[in-house]
C-alpha cells in the first residue's frame, strides 16, 4: 500500500452528490433522546405555543422551538455554558447534527439566533417546555410528588465587581475612596493617588461595607453582591431547587436576587413546585416540604401550611423566648406543629436525604452541566436558561432509567465496561478449555 499525502490546498467541488457527503453513524444518546422527545409530543407542543410570538404573514421562518430548547439541552450534556460554545459544539458534531435535525447542507443555528429566540419566547413558553420533561418522567413513573426537598445555591453573573457604581452617585469604586481621602484631608482637591494608595485608605478606614442598598452593576443591575459558595465576594443570583426526595427530579427551579434569603422564598419555590407537578398530570401532589433551618421563618410556615403540607424544618438556636400575644394564631400553630415533627427520627432520615439529593442536583446542573457562571445579564434571561437546564437534569435521570447512563460520556463508559467485561470473560473462558485440554478431561 502506498502512502497517502496531505494535500496542501484543495479545490472546492461545484456539485457533490448526497451520497458522497460525510454520513454520520449517530450517537445512541442521542438518538434515543431524540426517540423520548418524539414519544412525549415535545416539538409539537411547543411549536403550538409558540404560535403567538412570530408574525405569520412575512419573513423567513425562524428555527424551530424544538431545534432551539435541543440546542440547550447540548449545552446541559455537553457541560458547555455559552451559547456561542453550543452553536460551535453542534456547528462541529455531525451526530449533534442529526440530533437537532440539521441537514448536511444547513448551517447550524448561531449564537445570536439562539439570543433572538430566547427573547422572543416568554418564561411562559420555557416553562411548558419543563412540565413537558416532567410530564414524561410522570409517565414512566419517575414522580412520586410526596416529599419535596428544598435548598438554595449561588450562581456567579456575567459582571464584574470592579464595574459596580454607587447608586446615588454613580461613582465608581476608584472616585468614591478618592472623594473619601479628600473629606478625610488625606489628599488635596486635585491631587491624583495612586491605586495602591486607595486600596491602603479603604483597607484601614471604618464602617466599610459593600452593601446592595449602595452599590449596583451598571452592566447587570438584577445580579447582587452576595458570597459565593467558595466563600469569594461576587455578584450573583439565587438559584433554588425543589426536587421529589425520592426519585430526584427537579420538580422547581426558580432563580431570586441574591440577596433574598432562604426564609423569603421558600412559599413561592413550593407553590411553583405545586403547580408544575400539578399540570404535569399528577393529581396528588407533595405533602411535606423538608428544608434546612435558614428556611425557618413563622411567616413562610403558616404560608406552607396553609397548602395543606407539611413542613421538616429546624429551628435555629436563639437566646430569645418567642412573644405570640402580639401576633397571629396561625403562625404559633404553624411553628409548634413544624417544631413537634423536627423531633422525630422520620425528620433525621429526611433531612439526611435532602441533603444528600438535593445537592447532588445543583452539583450536576451547575458544576458538570454548565449552569456554575451564567453568560446571561438580567434574571429574566437567567430564569429562561436555568429552567431549561433543571429539565436536562430531570431527561438525564429518564434516560439513565431507560439506557443506565444519564449523559453521552457515561453511555460510552458504560460500553467500555461492558467491553471489558466481556473480554474477561472470553479469556476466563479460553483459560478453563486449556486446563481442561492439559489434564485431559
Amino acid at each position: 500500500m502506498g502512502m497517502g499525502k496531505r494535500r496542501r490546498e484543495s479545490q472546492g467541488e461545484l456539485f457533490v452528490p448526497s451520497g458522497e457527503l460525510a454520513a454520520s453513524p449517530g450517537h445512541a444518546f442521542y438518538r434515543r433522546l431524540n426517540r423520548l422527545l418524539g414519544e412525549c409530543g415535545f416539538d409539537d407542543a411547543v411549536e403550538a405555543a409558540c404560535v403567538p410570538y412570530y408574525d405569520a404573514q412575512g419573513g423567513r421562518d425562524s428555527i424551530a422551538p424544538g431545534t432551539y430548547f435541543r440546542m440547550l439541552f447540548v449545552g446541559y450534556f455537553e457541560a458547555i455554558d455559552s451559547q456561542r460554545g453550543i452553536a460551535w459544539r453542534c456547528a462541529d458534531s455531525l451526530s449533534l447534527r442529526e440530533f437537532l435535525g440539521v441537514k448536511l447542507t444547513e448551517r447550524t443555528p448561531d449564537h445570536s439566533t439562539l439570543s433572538k429566540t430566547r427573547d422572543r419566547l416568554p418564561l411562559e413558553v420555557h416553562e411548558l417546555a419543563f412540565r413537558l420533561v416532567l410530564a414524561a418522567a410522570a409517565e414512566k413513573g419517575l414522580l412520586k410528588g410526596k416529599t419535596l426537598g428544598v435548598d438554595s445555591t449561588t450562581l456567579e453573573a456575567d459582571a464584574a465587581m470592579r464595574s459596580i457604581v454607587r447608586k446615588e452617585s454613580g461613582e465608581d469604586w476608584k472616585a468614591y475612596v478618592k472623594r473619601l481621602m479628600q473629606e478625610a484631608g488625606e489628599i488635596e482637591e486635585g491631587e491624583d493617588p495612586t491605586d495602591e494608595d486607595l486600596r491602603r485608605f479603604d483597607k484601614k478606614r471604618k464602617n466599610k461595607k459593600t452593601s446592595n442598598a449602595e452599590w449596583e452593576s451598571p452592566t447587570d443591575p438584577d445580579a447582587r453582591i452576595a458570597k459565593l459558595k467558595d466563600g469569594r465576594t461576587r455578584l450573583a443570583y439565587k438559584a433554588e431547587h425543589a426536587i421529589d426526595l425520592e426519585t430526584e427530579l427537579v420538580v422547581a427551579a426558580e432563580v431570586y436576587h441574591a440577596d433574598q434569603s432562604d426564609s423569603r422564598t421558600l412559599a413561592d419555590t413550593a407553590m411553583a413546585a405545586r403547580t408544575h407537578v400539578s399540570e404535569a398530570g399528577r393529581g396528588e401532589v407533595f405533602e411535606e416540604v423538608v428544608a434546612d433551618k435558614g428556611y425557618h421563618a413563622a411567616g413562610q410556615l403558616e404560608l406552607v401550611e396553609s397548602l395543606n403540607v407539611r413542613t421538616y424544618i429546624p429551628e435555629p438556636n436563639s437566646p430569645y423566648q418567642r412573644r405570640w400575644t402580639d401576633k397571629p394564631s396561625g403562625l404559633k400553630e404553624a411553628v409548634v406543629a413544624n417544631r413537634r415533627r423536627t423531633k422525630t427520627e422520620k425528620n433525621s432520615r429526611l433531612q439526611k436525604l435532602r441533603s444528600e439529593r438535593v445537592e447532588r442536583t445543583f452539583a450536576h446542573t451547575c458544576e458538570t452541566g454548565g449552569a456554575r457562571r451564567t453568560r446571561l445579564r438580567g434574571i429574566e434571561k437567567v430564569r429562561k436558561r436555568h429552567l431549561i437546564v433543571a429539565a436536562a437534569h430531570n431527561l438525564a435521570i429518564l434516560l439513565r432509567s431507560l439506557l443506565g447512563a444519564g449523559k453521552p460520556k457515561a453511555l460510552a463508559g458504560l460500553l467500555d465496561q461492558l467491553a471489558q467485561l466481556l473480554t474477561a470473560a472470553l479469556d476466563w473462558l479460553i483459560r478453563t478449555i486449556d486446563q481442561q485440554k492439559s489434564t485431559g478431561c
